[in-house]
């Protein structure tokens, strides 16, 4: 556990940060033999933000709270609240412009997921979704990389991203995955209608049943010796081509 991370510990402060509705907790670690309605409350309400539950042993709580008396129960504290896909959603839809996503295949570098925040605000990205599992969450790391983007765009962290998909088409987006050798070059899409990238992990891409998902997948021409972009890099190149192309609307 990297100790730069805030943590909060306790059953009750960690109760009412949930009870608050703001959706900044990272993570819970539970001992695995901890019981009890409180307990009970805790994984219910977390099961409702989206937070990820984890089981712990008293040597690892011990560790992270510095202190023996966690009362069996650390909670990691995100960088910034995690946004309502909702929310999101309203705000997509009430611009000007077409509304534009940017979902992350389990992107696992927070560094990545900094910089990728960070381009996304710079181009008018209206939020970011991210699943619940095997995915960088919003860390000090990330807020740092996103050089104070993460303070004014949303990240929604999600459960299942088939089903965000599944709503977003019935939302009138098109889905557009982004993978090298993909037959269509990334400039020759039509980004003028509202439009989610999605944008796959670091070493393994996006997964199969979110790209079956896809209506169009896109490549960038590679002309050098390697095969593929840092996942933030791809990004940005594609985010400035959607840009270009409604400014010349």
């Amino acid at each position: 556990m990297n100790q730069s991370q805030p943590i909060i510990y306790g059953v009750n402060p960690i109760l009412e940060s949930l009870r608050s509705g703001r959706n900044c907790l990272n993570k819970i670690l539970l001992l695995q033999s901890r019981r009890g309605k409180e307990i009970d409350e805790i994984r219910s309400l977390a099961r409702g933000h989206h937070t990820v539950l984890l089981s712990a042993n008293r040597v690892e709580l011990d560790r992270m709270a510095r202190t023996t008396k966690h009362q069996g129960v650390v909670a990691v504290l995100a960088s910034e609240p995690y946004g309502n896909l909702e929310d999101i959603l309203r705000i997509a839809k009430s611009g000007k412009a077409p509304p534009f996503l940017v979902i992350l295949d389990e992107v696992e570098d927070p560094r990545n997921l900094g910089a990728i925040i960070r381009t996304s605000d710079a181009v008018g990205v209206h939020g970011v979704i991210i699943p619940e599992r095997r995915a960088a969450g919003l860390t000090a790391a990330v807020s740092k990389a996103s050089a104070g983007a993460l303070s004014h765009l949303p990240v929604a962290r999600v459960v299942n991203l088939s089903t965000v998909i599944d709503r977003l088409k019935k939302e009138g987006f098109w889905i557009v995955g982004v993978a090298s050798g993909a037959p269509m070059r990334y400039d020759q899409y039509d980004f003028r209608e509202a439009v989610a990238l999605v944008m796959g992990s670091e070493g393994k891409g996006i997964r199969r049943k979110i790209l079956d998902r896809c209506d169009q997948m896109i490549s960038m021409p590679m002309r050098g010796h390697v095969s593929s972009l840092n996942v933030s890099v791809a990004l940005g190149v594609v985010a400035y081509e959607v840009l270009r192309q409604r400014r010349k609307e």
